[in-house]
């Protein structure tokens, strides 16, 4: 019997400590925010708005072109804030296309303690921050998300009737990502989800997929699980480079196939609403 309460008491301290490391893990948020838009020479809105729980969050609209009435809904990844996104917002910006950053619960100047559900929420607040905007195109809005932030896009995609989705170097649940970062651990024992291969079947909007084999952090299998679980219309990027720099090593590819995507999804509603 004591054999069988001892058994007990660790297996419940081990549990506490694997959701431990499991948070740790998961979410590398940074308050500081050291440079803005402008530093780049780019035009910005501050932003702060609520969630439906009464967080208030923080993000910038990052100007595109001034007739431009289509935006991306950036979703970064696990680590920094905004102030670390400034050369893909650049990117974006030089494609035409207006860029609304977030920064999640707990990141930069948003209210708050990060966790899955919490940035869900957050990114519904965003959307329907960005549809509420009368100089803003509700049917032109494209959720971006890289990394953590493209199961982030990917609930919403399953939520909210966006133009188009892209995932950039994402994974397809938390699971398989538990077995690259907590190889000896049981999968039931991971609280988080991140479950982007059950919700990617529902999302029948146009989906672009961008990943590297190079990936040092989430595997290229991941990406590809999650592409080939997707319904069609479908268009999967191999780039090369690693998790953190595909966009910087193979720039001109990178930038041109998610411009090419964009411009196709602003034609397309154009065309519609003729």
């Amino acid at each position: 019997m004591r054999l069988l309460i001892y058994l007990a008491v660790f297996l419940f301290l081990f549990v506490l400590y694997v959701r431990y490391l499991e948070q740790k893990s998961l979410f590398y948020p940074k308050k500081d925010i050291l440079v803005k838009p402008d530093s780049i020479g780019l035009s910005y809105e501050d932003i702060y708005f609520k969630t439906k729980s009464g967080i208030v969050l923080n993000g910038w609209l990052v100007e595109g072109s001034p007739q431009s009435k289509a935006v991306m809904l950036f979703f970064h990844g696990n680590a920094g804030n905004i102030g670390d996104r400034l050369t893909k917002l650049n990117y974006f910006a030089q494609m035409g296309i207006n860029v609304f950053i977030i920064d999640y619960r707990g990141y930069g100047k948003s209210e708050g303690s990060p966790n899955e559900e919490g940035l869900y929420e957050d990114a519904t607040a965003a959307f329907d921050y960005l549809v509420s905007r009368k100089d803003l195109d509700p049917e032109k809005i494209i959720a971006y998300g890289v990394s953590l932030g493209g199961a982030v896009a990917v609930d919403l995609a399953s939520n909210r009737n966006v133009a188009a989705l892209i995932v950039d170097s994402s994974f397809s649940n938390a699971k398989g990502m538990a077995k690259k970062i907590l190889p000896l651990v049981p999968g039931f024992i991971i609280k988080t989800k991140l479950d982007s291969l059950s919700k990617i079947s529902r999302i029948e909007q146009p989906k672009l997929f961008l990943h590297s084999p190079q990936d040092e952090v989430v595997p290229f299998a991941l990406g590809r699980k999650l592409y080939e679980s997707a319904p069609e219309p479908k268009e999967f990027v191999e780039l090369s480079g690693g998790h953190n720099d595909n966009h910087l090593e193979d720039e001109s590819n990178y930038k041109q196939k998610i411009k090419l995507f964009i411009n196709k999804i602003i034609n397309r509603s154009e065309k519609e609403n003729q």
